[in-house]
């Protein structure tokens, strides 16, 4: 078992041909939730499933799928890999999809090696993890575990008031199982790191210890539309000038942070023109830290200023953080490190930046992430890159995790 390799190339050739569904000229890739192009994807997902010898592949009420390969002794808890197949409006090609098809890339060296695991194996894709279309993100996982409830979940609708279990009964992915319900025990999750510090500390494999925590909220600044050239700046209700104070102190929580991140990245104006005061804006504000304590101080600072500015502008401010995202500790990261020390590839330990699949997982089972390094650290953007060999580096990596995790449960351990 020791010797067992991934295919590199046949892992790469499929992460090219899964790009084409929503491959845009840029050399990124638009495939969003319950469209056409994500039933494509999750069709040929099926199909490499089933020829790498899975006895099915299933999907529950979320449309969540589920290939399973048979093991030993099927009584026992499976061990998983997955990770999601839709990606950023304007994504790249890897993000995602890349844990998805290592995962079958596991699938496919188990099989041509006539390899009998100890436990069954499974591989996932989970429905909707990048919140584009539909929000929040990890919206599959989340209600897999039972973060969000599945009607609530199902009844999301998109801007243009479209619902989601609306289309994925549209594309044939919805089906009969509860979230939940599978016979699982234990996940993994290789992904780009969607960051720069691999590549910079010119490392092959990130282990990953710890999964940050975030915060989202909806920002809404409510004044008074007027005349631009004819209202006295002191007697102006302008939320524009509010919505600029609370980003740039934002910038400042996340300074005074160790570890802290925070960004304003959406806004809208209302109405949106050259001439006239902004009566309301609509912003997103995205907090995070791997400490949930720093997490909640930065949470603390920014209600306390919004509430300032609101008193001394005399304007309405209203902040729902209607995502809260706790940090994780991730279980399995020393089955991820032995794999990579075992395989000779140079690693480092790391938290994840972003959020993903195996954080909510975690919630109901041991859990670790493999990441990978990505050029200059650029994800969510066309522009996202990551290389043949970086991919198998991971896929080896994620191999021998599983196969060490399937063989501790089936010991009892």
């Amino acid at each position: 078992m020791k010797d067992l390799r991934v295919n590199g190339k046949r892992l790469w050739d499929s992460l090219e041909e899964m790009g084409e569904f929503g491959g845009t000229p840029d050399g990124g890739c638009a495939r969003l939730v319950g469209t056409d192009l994500d039933k494509q994807a999750r069709d040929l997902f099926t199909e490499w499933c089933l020829a790498a010898g899975c006895e099915s592949v299933s999907f529950d009420k979320f449309g969540n799928m589920f290939a399973r390969r048979p093991g030993k002794n099927n009584d026992l808890p499976a061990v998983c890999t997955g990770s999601h197949l839709d990606t950023q409006p304007t994504g790249g090609k890897y993000d995602g999809v890349f844990g998805v098809l290592a995962g079958v890339e596991v699938l496919r060296t188990l099989h041509e090696n006539n390899v009998e695991t100890p436990t069954p194996i499974e591989v996932s894709v989970w429905t909707n993890e990048e919140g584009s279309r539909f929000k929040p993100a990890m919206q599959g996982s989340g209600v897999y575990v039972g973060r969000f409830d599945l009607q609530e979940e199902l009844d999301k609708t998109d801007v243009d008031g479209i619902r989601l279990g609306d289309e994925l009964e549209r594309i044939g992915y919805i089906g009969e199982a509860e979230p939940g319900s599978r016979n699982m025990g234990a996940f993994f999750e290789a992904h780009i790191e969607q960051g720069p510090i691999l590549e910079d500390e010119n490392k092959t494999i990130g282990v990953v210890r710890l999964g940050q925590g975030i915060r989202w909220y909806d920002v809404t600044v409510k004044g008074r539309s007027q005349h631009s050239g004819t209202t006295p700046m002191h007697l102006r209700k302008d939320t524009m000038v509010a919505a600029a104070l609370i980003t740039q102190e934002v910038e400042k929580i996340a300074h005074r942070h160790t570890n802290g991140l925070g960004t304003v990245g959406f806004m809208k104006v209302f109405p949106n023109s050259r001439n006239v005061i902004p009566g309301r804006i609509d912003f997103g504000v995205d907090l995070r830290n791997p400490d949930a304590d720093t997490l909640k101080a930065m949470n603390d600072e920014l209600v306390a200023f919004c509430e300032k500015v609101a008193a001394e502008r005399d304007l309405e401010i209203e902040v729902d953080n209607y995502w809260y995202f706790a940090p994780v500790e991730f279980k399995l990261s020393d089955d991820v490190e032995k794999a990579a020390s075992e395989l000779g590839y140079s690693h480092m330990d790391i938290y994840a930046g972003a959020g993903h699949d195996a954080c909510y997982m975690s919630d109901i089972m041991p859990a670790g992430m493999i990441f990978t390094p990505c050029e200059k650290g650029i994800s969510h953007n066309p522009a996202e890159r990551t290389s043949p060999e970086q991919c198998e580096a991971g896929a080896n990596v994620l191999l021998h995790a599983m196969l060490s995790a399937s063989d501790r449960i089936a010991k009892g351990k």
